[in-house]
């Protein structure tokens, strides 16, 4: 007998442990489904807050013009670009942002091209300065290169222009291009990459605080609309009887094909023909210094007046106010509303008061 009441006691035992497993099995499956609830509805929340968020419409990226940096502050480059016809072709201007073209002695125009963030290694050829350039150059900041220059361009260069000259500099910045069958003045080029590490181990090489120039857009300004507008396919600017610049609209790359003088305003290097998304043109009186018999010309540049602007196959009347010597040409529409020109080059075009322009 008391054996089989210890074989009880042991069976109770055994079951009651068997009740408290239980107990811990259905408290563990109990605990792990309302983990695994809990989890699901954290998920849930978190999918639905991301379609929420993914439902939010997002601002699209302002769109950067790609012509010149807008936010950029580092100075750029003026060239002075040789354009005597025994000089042509020239090289390099299709990388420049802008481009003045200016007239100077004997009816011969200069070009000043500007580099802003892009270093070509070979530009020109390079000519010499002349000091109505110069109010250009300062009015873009601008570290000016030429070579060799009048007595007045070296007067305003002394006063503190920051400048690299080649009767100065030739080696690796300045060189001459002897394989070309030309005159020896017409063989000078710039490397601008080397020009850049000269202008700034000599401490040229500043941040800008001036705007640039124009106001860029991104998107295609369209002054078609402005009433004044008048179609601008063929654009002949006679500067003197020695120089006539033209373009010719390309509607399907919205862009003018530059010429002078009847020919092909082409790259030395490359051989394509230059273009200009945009155009300023107006006329400046100019006249012959006197007392030196070199043609030499004053520019009266300080002042107001009026011209157009050109893209896109159509050109609208625009006034121009330029008000000291480094300080920067602004350019308007008729209303006052100062112009927004379109993504691409400019071709600043200024002429002189007996120069024609037409624009059909």
């Amino acid at each position: 007998m008391g054996n089989g009441r210890r074989g009880k006691d042991a069976t109770a035992k055994k079951g009651k442990k068997g009740v408290k497993l239980l107990i811990i099995l259905l408290v563990l499956l109990i605990i792990v489904a309302g983990v695994l609830l809990a989890m699901k509805l954290l998920n849930k929340g978190q999918v639905q807050e991301t379609g929420m968020q993914e439902a939010i419409p997002q601002e699209p990226p302002e769109p950067q013009v790609q012509i010149v940096n807008v936010n950029s502050k580092t100075r750029p480059y003026a060239v002075m670009i040789n354009n005597n016809h025994a000089a042509w072709p020239q090289c390099g201007l299709e990388d420049a942002y802008l481009v003045y073209e200016i007239v100077a002695e004997g009816g011969i125009t200069r070009m000043m091209a500007l580099y802003k963030d892009v270093y070509p290694e070979k530009i020109g050829s390079v000519r010499s300065a002349r000091h109505y350039f110069i109010d250009y150059a300062e009015e873009n900041d601008a570290i000016y290169i030429h070579w060799g220059g009048s007595p007045q361009a070296y007067s305003r260069i002394d006063s503190g222009i920051d400048d690299l000259d080649g009767l100065s500099l030739q080696g690796s910045i300045f060189f001459r291009d002897r394989s070309l069958n030309r005159a020896l003045e017409h063989t000078g080029f710039v490397n601008l990459s080397e020009a850049k590490n000269y202008a700034e181990e000599h401490g040229y090489t500043r941040d800008t605080e001036k705007d640039l120039l124009l106001n860029y857009s991104a998107e295609e300004v369209d002054i078609a609309s402005n009433e004044e507008a008048k179609a601008a396919n063929d654009i002949t600017l006679k500067y003197s009887n020695y120089h006539t610049t033209s373009y010719i609209y390309d509607a399907e790359n919205k862009a003018y094909k530059r010429s002078m003088s009847g020919k092909a305003n082409v790259d030395l290097e490359t051989g394509k023909q230059y273009t200009a998304k945009n155009i300023i043109v107006y006329k400046v009186h100019n006249y012959t210094l006197s007392g030196e018999n070199k043609g030499r010309q004053e520019l009266d540049n300080i002042g107001d007046g009026t011209g157009y602007y050109i893209s896109n196959g159509y050109a609208v009347p625009i006034t121009w106010e330029k008000t000291s010597h480094s300080g920067q040409t602004v350019y308007k529409y008729k209303n006052g509303e100062e112009i927004t020109v379109n993504d691409g080059n400019t071709f600043i075009q200024i002429m002189p008061t007996n120069g024609v322009i037409t624009i059909e």
